[in-house]
């Protein structure tokens, strides 16, 4: 297995590591301080929780007319480019007296623009990394991911109680030109993966490959419903727990973490693909608890274990990975990322509408059951389906209708 410090051995990888974790840091700041100044403008679990995921809602749209880019454009260019749109987005949204629906129409856009960075940045990954790469690559993003969240969301909190959302805002707005510094001068100059212009015909088209197969539908289904349903639960923190949602958010992060050094490290690769559905069922289940609206103490330790289970989705990436051919690779981890933020958007927004007829904890633990339930559905009708198999004429074939 590829060690983790030969990753970053690998030219590219700390570059494009080290603009992820400016970019995560920037999105953990500014999405809680984001969540709080519309909570605090309106006392609503629905906008706030909104506020915080909203942008995963133009995922879809994004994911329907522009993920072909994903493998059609320069990636220096394209994450570039992204990280200095968040930038000025984060940035027009710390403006004093901005209007609610501003705010949201601001977030539109970012989650337009971000539908395509996925793609870009997990289809470089799996470009600079070898074959087998990949999940260990993955993985220590992941890590990252959770360390810069535990990290980001402890020093919101703290700095959410020094200082305003708007001033938090600009921090944020500040890591993203960060972040996108370091992609521009780290990065080498590669050409697209894939000829022709990006296009809404060719990602529709590409889009239409990916999914015509059952297993991979299956496996698309399985790395967006489970985990969306429950990060709708996380969307709600903050009205269940105004003055801690930091907490929850950081002791989250702090068993994602967990989850992905024994996925993507400890477990050896003919272990590693058995245990998707228990950590799907255990990324749920603690959310159950809130039903009986626990005290803080016990909310924190719900919410560190279930969040090991999300060491899934490197078990589900590493099987879609084995199932499509890398001159789509790009489009069909951007279809991933989009349909996963989509999800979490959704579920979100859903969580927030029962948050505001009921509690904040009736909608956690009913977004929960709904995450189980589901994980139960896919696993049976998994088990009832062979492994398919995109072969290279089939892909390109695909791949010159599309230019």
């Amino acid at each position: 297995m590829t060690s983790y410090r030969s990753l970053f051995h690998t030219p590219e990888f700390t570059p494009l590591f080290l603009g992820s974790a400016a970019q995560t840091a920037a999105g953990t700041v500014g999405g809680l301080a984001l969540g709080t100044l519309v909570y605090r403008a309106t006392g609503s679990p629905l906008l706030s929780a909104v506020s915080m995921f909203g942008p995963s809602l133009a995922q879809v749209l994004g994911a329907t007319v522009l993920l072909s880019g994903a493998d059609r454009l320069p990636p220096r260019t394209a994450l570039t480019a992204i990280a200095l749109v968040f930038a000025a987005g984060t940035a027009l949204q710390a403006l004093p007296g901005l209007p609610v629906g501003a705010v949201f129409a601001v977030l539109l856009v970012t989650g337009l623009v971000a539908s395509l960075g996925g793609g870009v940045r997990w289809g470089l990954l799996n470009e600079i990394l070898a074959k087998d790469g990949y999940l260990p690559g993955r993985s220590v993003f992941n890590m990252m991911s959770g360390l810069t969240q535990i990290a980001g969301f402890a020093t919101g909190g703290a700095l959410l109680a020094a200082l305003s959302p708007r001033v938090c805002l600009l921090l944020s707005a500040a890591l993203y030109l960060t972040a996108g510094l370091a992609l521009r001068l780290g990065l080498s100059a590669r050409p697209p993966r894939s000829t022709g212009r990006p296009s809404a015909s060719a990602t529709w088209h590409t889009n239409s490959l990916l999914w015509s197969d059952r297993s991979r539908r299956l496996t698309y289904l399985g790395l967006w419903l489970p985990n969306g349903m429950v990060v709708g639960c996380e969307s709600l923190y903050v009205s269940y727990a105004p003055h801690a949602a930091g907490t929850l958010f950081a002791c989250a992060a702090l068993g994602m973490f967990a989850g992905d050094v024994t996925v993507g490290r400890l477990l050896p690769p003919r272990v590693r693909r058995r245990p998707a559905t228990p950590l799907l069922l255990l990324l749920a289940l603690p959310y159950l608890a809130f039903a009986a609206h626990p005290p803080l103490p016990l909310a924190a330790l719900c919410a560190t274990l279930a969040s090991v289970g999300f060491g899934a989705s490197l078990v589900q990436q590493e099987r879609l990975m084995d199932l499509t051919p890398d001159e789509l690779a790009g489009q069909a981890l951007g279809l991933h990322s989009s349909g996963m933020l989509t999800m979490q958007g959704v579920s979100a927004a859903a969580a927030g509408a029962v948050a505001q007829l009921t509690t904040p904890a009736t909608g956690m633990a009913l977004m929960a059951t709904g995450s189980v339930a589901v994980t139960l559905v896919l696993a049976a009708a998994g088990r009832r389906t062979p492994r398919p198999l995109l072969t290279p004429s089939a892909a390109a074939e695909g791949s010159a209708r599309s230019r």
